[in-house]
């Protein structure tokens, strides 16, 4: 069975002119139900992890900080967000349920966030819209179940996974791989285990040309027991924030490419939606239900 992450809290509202899109978590999973491509059973509501999970990978002052509203005007304009109580309950929700996501996983060879994909947030820091780090913390809860375990990041968001680059850097168990655009923020690239650069105006057929390139051969190489997938929808032609030529259609092939790979290798997935930014919500709306479209044909 498909097991989806989602809460109310995801759709915490922002202050009015806000460009963040948070009307699309509340929009997924109606949508998914609506057209019967899920029932009420596939979704959970996730628990809230415990502080100590969350120092496997943010320290506790940072945690401390975050959680009592005591970051400095600097940081909160790092994060892009206006700092609540509320805004804190939702990221802790978030990576709760990518972490939860990794036993469904487990369990039934794919699992789903219609949030996550918190790349941006560091160790020590938010920014980019991401306080916690959701991909991160799922990483370090699996290799806490499977010590000898080995985790494959796939960040397919047009912005590079710099705040997950930046904390697995060196790491021998997590090969963090992001294919993102070149020009695109943040200025200031981390290294990735491998980056993959895109020009501007890349199209479907060099996207999928470069995938087919380089995830293959990463799979029979590190021979992963978990992969997290990161299905940023901003790499489409309409995203105001992508600068890629990305069709929608080539969006769901993108999608297709990692799902039907971690399917035939027998992987754990664990998916979660990240970026989208394209002026018309259907743009976003249609780009990420896809992606649970793809999940129920190729597992279930």
């Amino acid at each position: 069975m498909l097991k989806i992450a989602w809460s109310p809290l995801y759709a915490h509202p922002l202050p009015e002119g806000h460009r963040f899109p948070m009307a699309k978590y509340e929009l997924i999973p109606e949508q998914l139900l609506y057209e019967g491509t899920i029932s009420a059973e596939n979704l959970f509501e996730p628990s809230y992890c415990s502080e100590e999970q969350i120092y496997s990978i943010h320290p506790e002052s940072y945690w401390q900080k975050l959680k009592t509203g005591n970051l400095s005007p600097q940081e909160i304009r790092a994060m892009g967000f206006p700092l609540s109580e509320q805004l804190v309950q939702r990221e802790w929700q978030i990576v709760s349920g990518t972490m939860q996501c990794v036993e469904f996983a487990m369990q039934y060879g794919i699992s789903m966030n219609v949030a996550g994909g918190t790349h941006h947030a560091f160790a020590d820091r938010a920014e980019g819209f991401c306080l916690l780090n959701d991909l991160a913390l799922a990483a370090a809860y699996y290799l806490q179940k499977v010590p000898h375990g080995k985790v494959l990041i796939v960040d397919l968001d047009v912005h590079q996974g710099n705040g997950t680059a930046s904390i697995f850097s060196g790491h021998p168990s997590v090969f963090t791989f992001s294919m993102h655009g070149a020009n695109n923020y943040p200025v200031r690239k981390e290294q990735s285990s491998l980056d993959v650069g895109l020009p501007d105006g890349t199209n479907d057929a060099e996207y999928a040309a470069l995938l087919n390139q380089h995830l293959p051969a990463l799979l029979q190489q590190y021979q992963p027991g978990l992969i997290l997938y990161q299905a940023g929808v901003d790499i489409l032609q309409t995203d105001q924030l992508g600068k890629l030529a990305v069709s929608r259609h080539g969006c769901m092939q993108r999608d297709m490419c990692v799902l039907q790979a971690a399917h035939a290798a027998h992987i754990p997935l664990v998916v979660t939606m990240g970026g989208g930014y394209s002026s018309q919500m259907k743009d976003i709306l249609e780009a990420h239900c896809n992606t649970f479209r793809l999940a129920q044909k190729i597992y279930f």
